[in-house]
This record gives structure tokens, sequence and C-alpha cells, in this order.
């Protein structure tokens, strides 16, 4: 690649080539697996630049496939799986300056890929008395563009499923890294190509998601002296279709006593925790089904309970945030991405519990596939070694617990180590060269990988001696 002639010929745009800024932007949370930190800490883009418009993204693109540049997009760096690492160094391309919320209608938005989902939210309750349908729990920080690339679901997956089922995003807008580089209205079935791609099949610059009706939801902490009977009323709560829910995490203990600094003083370390979001008009009905279990008690209220130090928001207990919370108690947790699917989910998390605690402690999402209640577990894992951490995953699978792997770069690793014929077809099309986040597609570069072992990508940037 011609760096020099590159940097020279973009240099009258927002472009930054100073060491310290450059790798600070040149990473994302990958540090969540030590797998990752071992291969990834050192990489770093070349310079990175921050355009203002989709025509400045235009020429961005434009001027690295002329110079043989590889190009890697980034929000703000909150994904976990080092989506957003530059792994051939290169080209940066930070969005986080294309961020204008451009239309708000009944039911949908039209935004830029830079805009952060918390102020995207505010915007849209603010003008219309809407809200996003779901989010990521790195609400605060995260792009919108940054979620539906590297993303794959989060707060509101219990009533909207996952973030790629039908109608949950509307319509992206993609530029291609051609020498003229195209703009693409993506669609319908074609949405699979770029949502959860990476930024390897284009450049999002402009999104089109859809609303629902905002609400000052309750978020609540409800505690169970048993787990299982904890996991029962969360399976139980979720398929009641009269009561509006935004939320439903379950902590096996001690992971709130240890790991949730100010839910600490309010619950005992054998306590099963519950975080949970409930539409304010369902409260009645939550309380009606709450009543029927005798085990459970609801410890904190957002709408009325009074902390010495206030939770803050429930969801910022849930989801990735769990293992982040926990990480800094304890440096040696990592975790895995797990399915239990909606045949009797309980009694897989129950096994895999029996099998794997206190190892692993069960952390599980309660979302929605197909219209059935759905579990997810984000599990906490004690990292000893790379080793072990493989054999885990390895008797999950054998349990019939599938994986979607935190500790690999790639796309088809982090899925169900396949090809994804569509999103391969798709790259050829619209990055001929390959440049666009190189290194993050297995079929691209070797398409008869068999995935018998982590695939190492061989244009990975060696770290300095």
């Amino acid at each position: 690649m011609d760096l020099d002639g590159c940097i020279k010929a973009l240099s009258h745009l927002d472009l930054d080539t100073k060491p310290v800024s450059v790798k600070a932007k040149s990473r994302d949370f990958f540090w969540y697996s030590p797998v990752l930190k071992a291969r990834l800490d050192h990489v770093t883009a070349d310079f990175v630049v921050s355009p203002t418009s989709e025509a400045e993204v235009i020429e961005v693109l434009k001027t690295c496939y002329a110079h043989d540049v590889p190009v890697t997009a980034r929000g703000t760096g909150t994904g976990n799986y080092g989506q957003a690492m530059p792994l051939a160094g290169g080209c940066v391309l930070n969005l986080a300056n294309m961020n204008k919320v451009k239309e708000i209608r009944p039911g949908s938005v039209v935004v830029e890929p830079g805009a952060v989902l918390r102020d995207l939210d505010a915007a849209c309750k603010g003008d219309s008395g809407q809200e996003l349908r779901m989010f990521s729990s790195t609400w605060a920080t995260a792009t919108i563009g940054g979620f539906v690339a590297g993303g794959s679901g989060g707060v509101g997956g219990i009533r909207w499923g996952s973030l790629r089922d039908p109608g949950n995003i509307i319509r992206l807008r993609v530029v291609t890294m051609e020498a003229e580089p195209q703009i693409q209205e993506i669609t319908g079935e074609d949405l699979t190509r770029v949502a959860h791609a990476y930024g390897t099949n284009g450049i999002i610059t402009e999104l089109e998601m859809p609303l629902t009706a905002a609400y000052d939801w309750v978020g609540m902490f409800v505690t169970f002296p048993d787990f299982g009977e904890a996991l029962r009323y969360a399976y139980d709560l979720a398929s009641q279709d009269g009561i509006l829910l935004k939320l439903i995490s379950v902590f096996e203990p001690p992971v709130a006593h240890d790991y949730f600094l100010r839910v600490k003083p309010h619950v005992t370390p054998d306590q099963t925790v519950l975080a949970i979001m409930v539409a304010p008009q369902s409260m009645a009905g939550f309380e009606t089904f709450t009543a029927r279990h005798a085990g459970a008690e609801v410890i904190y209220r957002s709408d009325q309970t009074q902390w010495t130090k206030a939770p803050g928001h429930v969801f910022e207990y849930g989801w990735n945030h769990t293992t982040l919370r926990a990480m800094k108690i304890d440096p040696s947790i990592t975790y895995l991405q797990t399915s239990y699917g909606t045949e009797d989910p309980v009694a897989k998390v129950l096994e895999a519990r029996a099998a794997f605690s206190p190892e692993c402690l069960q952390h599980i999402e309660v979302t929605r596939s197909g219209g059935r209640v759905n579990m997810a577990g984000l599990t906490l894992v004690k990292f000893t070694t790379e080793e072990r951490l493989d054999a885990i995953v390895a008797e999950h699978e054998a349990m019939g617990i599938p994986n979607f792997n935190p500790h690999r770069y790639t796309l088809e690793e982090g899925g169900r180590q396949a090809t994804d014929a569509r999103q391969l077809e798709f790259k050829r099309q619209v990055d001929p060269k390959g440049l666009l986040n190189p290194g993050k597609m297995i079929s691209w570069d070797d398409p008869d990988w068999g995935y018998e072992t982590m695939y190492a990508w061989p244009g990975l940037r060696k770290a300095a001696e």
C-alpha cells in the first residue's frame, strides 16, 4: 500500500496520524477475551480519517482504493470481538462525526451511523414520543451504525427478537469500495449482507430504523432463594402476553453479590437476582403475576425505591455489562455466548450449571425467537488457559448448547462456523480488492478452512520487535 500518497491525498480532511491517538481509535473491547488480547493488543492503524458527510466517505474510499490502503470502519469501539480492529493497519474510518438525526417519522427514524444510541433515543422521545425498539447495554456510548454492523441484539430483544430478524432494520444506505464507489440502498433480504458484517461489505452512511412507543420503563431488581425457581419465573413472565417487558436478565449467585457493587448491600451471596424492565401500564399485571411466586422479592424499583447509592439503569447490569462489571472485580473473568434455544431452555441452563458451576456462572438474557421465549447465555468464565477455554466451548457444543465464540475475530467463527454465501458474494461485488476490514471473513481468504483450530489471518500486522 502507498501510505504516503494516500495520506497526502486525504490531508485536507480531518486526518490524524499521531501515534497515540491513532492507536486509541484503533481499539475496541477485544480485551474482554484473553485470547484476542494476546493476539490483537499490538494492532493499530496508520492513520484515522473522520468524515463529516457521505461525499467525504466516498472520497476516502476512492482514494484508499487507488493507493491499496485497507479501510476499517469504526463507531465508538464498543464491540467485543475485534470487529473494529484494523488487522492490516491502513485507515480507520471514524464515523462518529456523521451523527445527524435526519428525519423522525411515525414508526421510524432516518439517521447517520455515528449517532450515539442514547442521543438518538432522546431525540425520538423528545420529538415524537417514540423510542428505539432495541439497543445495546452500551447505550450511553455506542453508535447506531456500530450496533447494526457489529451487534446482534440487546435490550428490547425480549419483545423484538434479534437485530437481524425481519422488520428490525428497515433500510441501510451503503457505499462500496471500488475505483468509483457506488451508493446502494439495501432493504429486505439483502440486509443480511450488511448487518452484522463488521463493515466488510460496504460503509453504512445512513440507516432507517423502526421505532415504537416510548415509556418510562420501570427498572427492578428481583431476588429468589433458588436459581431454578428464578429461571422458571423468568420464562413464565416472558410468556405473559399482557405484560409489556423490555428486559429480563438472570444472574446465578453469587454474581450480583460479588460483582454489582451497588446491589451487593441488598443481597446475600446465595440469592439469585433478576434485572427486569416493565412498562408502567403493565406494573399491575406484573405485581399480580409476581405475587403468585412465593420466593420472589422485589428489592428495587426505579419509580419508588431510594437506595443510598442509586444503581442507575438496570439494563446496565445485563448483556455484556455483566462481564465488564465482573472483570473490574476479578480480571481473570471472561465469558461465553451460548444459546439455550426455545425447546425447554430452563432445563438446558440447569444442565449447564450442573456441569460447569462455579467455573462458569450463568448469566441469562431472556429474548424471543420466532415468537417463542428464548434463553441466551453470556456465561461468566473463570479463565485459566486457552486450552481449558476451548474445552469448555467444546463441552457445551457436545451438550447441544451452541456457542457463538467471542474469542475469535472472524465472522464465521463468531457465528456457526460456516460460510455465509450471500455475504461472500456481496463482498466480491462491492469490495473487489478485499480492502474493507480485511482478515474478518475467512471465506474470502481461505474458502476451504476446516475450523478445527482458531483461524489466524496470514495478513495480520505483526507486533513490533
